[in-house]
């Protein structure tokens, strides 16, 4: 279990922030709707963001932990939200075989692509861990999970000094555009996606991670809120940006009014 300091400040970063950033939230529908996109107030509150992004980033490093738990902490099952059953063909065909057949597709601005496989995912050294869970809706759960550092991944692929962020890509439709099927999909920077305690997670609880929780892999980005966590992972792309990549903003939800950092 790591030290009182970590989590306190963690705590203070959750609070502080959710409290800059409910305002901002598309899910605070309310509010939201008396915010266009080009409204003043939301470009105050986009800047606060960055603020608090470059904030934190300057006074707790690079690799900051995340507090973790003890197994008797681990009190209740993790509540499944979001997806939690996709239903394209794709994906479902993948489920019926128990994903024997799924590949993780690594590539974009990188010098080697990669697919692979979990079989190929599981065989490399793992890494587990305890943390609480963080949903922006406020409520918190404390959860075992297990799966392969993304840092391991990007230095085997090879990332190209152009690249700045990870973009993953992913099996659930949020619904239909007259461009077709819309995809979650999520971003974060090099500095997440090379913490030591984000990982590409295929277990939960030391149990096969299930389908309502993202299965075959979801990634844990122990530091920020539980929406930049995607799961049902299709593929991952390095890419030098994203303002061009949907509604420009960085993620399914913070095409919606969410903050693009979300950390805690």
């Amino acid at each position: 279990m790591s030290d009182g300091p970590s989590f306190n400040r963690r705590r203070f970063l959750a609070t502080a922030g959710a409290g800059a950033s409910m305002l901002s939230l598309g899910g605070c529908d309310a509010f939201d709707a008396m915010l266009g996109q080009n409204d003043r107030v939301r470009d105050v509150l986009a800047s606060a963001n960055q603020l608090t992004y470059r904030a934190q980033r300057l006074l707790f490093g690079e690799e900051a932990l995340a507090r973790t738990y003890a197994p008797s902490e681990i009190r209740q099952q993790m509540r499944p939200n979001g997806s939690t059953s996709p239903n394209q063909d794709d994906y479902t065909k993948l489920q019926k075989n128990d994903f024997a057949d799924y590949r993780l597709e690594i590539g974009g601005l990188v010098d080697k692509k990669l697919s692979l496989s979990l079989d190929e995912l599981r065989n490399m050294p793992a890494r587990s861990q305890i943390t609480r869970h963080d949903c922006v809706e406020g409520w918190s759960v404390i959860a075992k999970w297990t799966g392969v550092q993304l840092s391991r991944l990007l230095d085997q692929a090879g990332v190209k000094p152009q690249a700045r962020y990870v973009l993953f890509h992913c099996y659930d439709s949020m619904g239909a555009t007259l461009e077709g099927v819309q995809y979650y999909y999520e971003t974060i920077d090099l500095i997440s996606a090379r913490h030591p305690q984000t990982i590409l997670a295929y277990g939960l609880n030391d149990k096969t991670l299930p389908v309502s929780n993202g299965a075959p892999l979801r990634v844990r980005v122990e530091r920020q809120l539980g929406y930049k966590m995607a799961k049902y992972i299709r593929s991952i792309e390095l890419v030098s940006g994203f303002a061009n990549i949907n509604g420009g903003n960085g993620g399914y939800w913070e095409d919606q009014g969410y903050d693009w950092w979300a950390g805690t």
